[in-house]
């Protein structure tokens, strides 16, 4: 008797076991899927891809990268920090300086007015 139920349960062992390997045998096949040649990785096998593709990731990391700066300085508004101290507005005459040092007290009347006519204003 323990004899016939080792026997049963080996035979249903063995069944189990290849029940999975029928339904493997029913699917499709995917042995030239991954071979090497002219369709590896679905490129066509272009060697530019290899070239191309690291240079078109910097390309878009660089525009990234460019958008954030220019999105940054334009919420940022206009500058007047220490750089715009040290460079005069270009906007400036020559007379308007000479206003300036005259209010500050550098320049008298008279240099005031001698300065003015030698630049024609």
């Amino acid at each position: 008797m323990q004899k016939a139920l080792m026997k049963s349960v080996a035979v249903a062992s063995a069944a189990l076991a290849l029940v999975p390997s029928a339904a493997w045998a029913q699917a499709p096949s995917d042995i030239g899927r991954y071979d090497w040649g002219p369709h590896m990785m679905w490129w066509g096998g272009g060697w530019y891809a290899m070239i191309f593709g690291p240079l078109f990731m910097i390309l878009f990391l660089a525009l990234l990268l460019a958008a954030a700066v220019f999105l940054v300085r334009g919420l940022g508004g206009p500058s007047s920090g220490p750089v715009s101290q040290h460079h005069p507005v270009a906007s400036r005459t020559p007379v308007d300086i000479l206003r300036e040092r005259f209010a500050r007290g550098e320049i008298d009347k008279e240099e005031l007015e001698e300065r003015r006519r030698v630049l024609g204003e």
